[in-house]
């Protein structure tokens, strides 16, 4: 069996790697095939850029050699893909190449857009790329007081990264003695703080006790960078002296141009993973359509599942699923610069804050460190 993997992220390179062990034998006698192809020979740990961005990282830290998270066995090429011929079995990429496939997973991930809304790329700052966090720190460290303004456009990759990054803008200034110099004010689409209730009920108070402020069906509508104000489509206007932006998130271009799925957001089963009206294509990460959270863990938890049951289709012949994507979602929610807290839950279970801790903080920076082990799909 011919497996073709698109994406060198966390959900496509845990895959890999669960396959290649699990296929251990058919591999070498030829059985199985595993390919992968990414844009990049770089493997970024995506939310470390939330700590680039106020400077408790640095770059270097944050990128490894994709091939060198790999398997033994696993064939990697650095050759994007740029049509997907699925009647064909066969997509065709950047040098001309085309590759055959059996079973093809799509995990090409997602991009902000931040263009889309007037005046927001080029008045607001953000963290989604090396880039914008780094001159988001560069824009921090100058910052010597006023109203900071966190707003927040739907959908969006790592769905706690609002809240963990107005909370750590609260004590980096605090931190920096300009606490009673910065007023942090915080804007979110829907009728709560957060889109998932539970959350939204522990962070609310949070606010209050910090002394943020907040303001709820607010959806971006423009940025006025010359009078520094953000408006919202409901009319109301919100004055800023610094403004932090989560901007909304699209699928990868190349998957809007080939007309896989609305958004650049594919069709896909939320138990089976596989691209509705197709039975050999799955996605899994930020790529599908599933409305539970773009969240690393997601895509982590996709990709066990996954290799679990392509593994079975090549050692035993199945044709069906012998397990089922429950939704599983786990996310650390850092609650400032040294305590954490969490949110784990799935399809039919919500999730339930607890307080924040340092001991869990303290935890969530361990994981950052062994990241790199959870891609090779060691944890």
């Amino acid at each position: 069996m011919k497996i073709l993997i698109i994406g060198g992220g966390m959900g496509g390179t845990i895959l890999a790697n669960n396959l290649a062990r699990r296929l251990s034998a058919e591999l070498r006698s030829g059985k199985a095939r595993i390919t992968m192809l990414s844009a990049s020979d770089k493997h970024l740990y995506q939310p470390g850029l939330l700590y680039l961005a106020i400077g408790r990282t640095t770059p270097d830290a944050l990128y490894r050699d994709q091939a060198g998270l790999l398997e033994p066995g696993i064939e990697f090429h650095v050759d994007p893909v740029e049509e997907f011929k699925l009647d064909n079995n066969q997509v065709k990429t950047k040098s001309g190449k085309t590759y055959g496939y059996d079973t093809l997973v799509i995990a090409t991930g997602s991009r902000m857009v931040a263009e889309e809304v007037k005046g927001l790329a080029e008045n607001a700052e953000f963290f989604y790329t090396e880039e914008t966090a780094l001159k988001m720190m560069r824009r921090l460290q100058e910052f010597k007081g006023g109203k900071v303004v966190v707003t927040v456009g739907v959908p969006h990759k790592c769905p706690m990264a609002p809240l963990e990054i107005t909370f750590m803008l609260h004590d980096y200034f605090k931190e920096r003695g300009l606490g009673d110099k910065v007023q942090l004010h915080y804007t979110y689409p829907i009728n709560r703080v957060h889109s998932l209730e539970n959350v939204a009920k522990w962070a609310a108070p949070e606010f209050g006790r910090l002394g943020i402020t907040s303001e709820t069906f607010f959806n971006i509508k423009e940025v006025d960078g010359e009078k520094r104000i953000l408006r919202s489509e409901e009319g109301s206007e919100v004055p800023f002296d610094l403004l932090i932006a989560i901007p909304a998130h699209r699928g990868m271009e190349v998957i809007e141009k080939n007309g896989l799925g609305q958004n650049g957001w594919i069709p896909t089963n939320k138990t089976k993973l596989n691209m509705e009206g197709r039975t050999n294509v799955y996605v899994i990460g930020d790529t599908t359509n599933i409305p539970i959270s773009k969240a690393g863990s997601t895509a982590h938890f996709e990709a066990e599942t996954l290799g679990e049951n392509i593994a079975a289709m090549v050692k035993m012949g199945m044709d069906t699923p012998v397990r089922e994507y429950d939704g599983k979602v786990f996310c650390f929610i850092e609650a400032g610069l040294d305590r954490a807290t969490y949110a784990m839950f799935n399809y039919q279970n919500p999730p339930d804050p607890k307080a924040p801790t340092r001991a869990m903080h303290w935890f969530k920076a361990a994981y950052n460190k062994l990241y790199w082990a959870s891609a090779r799909g060691l944890l």
